[in-house]
């Protein structure tokens, strides 16, 4: 009776310890949450879709804020102007409907980044 083995071919077995490692740094590298403050201010305020949540500046000063999801998903910081807007992702057919907005640091999350 013949002995068989499976072997992995070279260009296959390095694709799969790629992504193991990849998999390993996001997990391990410190995520947008480490980045976000306390809640918006409620002059900051959002409009969600199934397809886009439009967030609307009404201060009177710059915010730079994010959104979070109900699946602990958060999006990336984005600075928004007085009485300027910004375009996130809305709740997809999943319905991953936003949980909140909260103010965050954009040079903290360009850092991570980089």
């Amino acid at each position: 009776m013949a002995h068989h083995t499976t072997r992995m071919s070279h260009p296959l077995a390095f694709a799969a310890m790629s992504a193991a490692a990849l998999l390993t740094i996001l997990t391990a590298a410190p995520s947008a949450v480490a980045a976000t403050g306390s809640p918006a201010p409620e002059c900051v305020e959002y409009f969600q879709s199934w397809r886009y949540t439009d967030v609307h500046n009404g201060c009177g000063e710059t915010v730079s804020v994010t959104v979070e999801y109900t699946n602990g998903q958060w999006a990336p910081c984005r600075v928004i102007e007085p009485d300027g807007w910004a375009t996130f992702s809305g709740y997809g057919t999943n319905g991953n409907y936003v949980t909140g907005l909260r103010t965050c640091d954009p040079a903290l999350v360009t850092a991570e980044r980089a």
